[in-house]
């Protein structure tokens, strides 16, 4: 699902686990912009973070592999 922009707070889930993750951080990276997810759970300050590469279209920018939500299960 494309969305107008990534933001700081916002909750993606994961299409392949069904896991709600938390954009931490947005950076670009010469042509490029990624965002640094952390699982939305309790246990997210131990967690490893994982970095997606933003995909732009026509449509809006969308994370590859998730789906925006605001409605988790955490």
């Amino acid at each position: 699902m494309a969305v107008k922009s990534i933001q700081l707070g916002q909750v993606w889930r994961q299409n392949d686990s069904g896991r709600d993750y938390l954009v931490t951080k947005v950076y670009h990276e010469v042509f490029s912009e990624y965002a640094v997810l952390r699982p939305a759970e309790v246990t997210a300050p131990n967690a490893p973070t994982v970095r997606v590469k933003v995909s732009k279209s026509s449509d809006g920018i969308a994370l590859p592999g998730f789906t925006f939500t605001q409605e988790g299960s955490f």
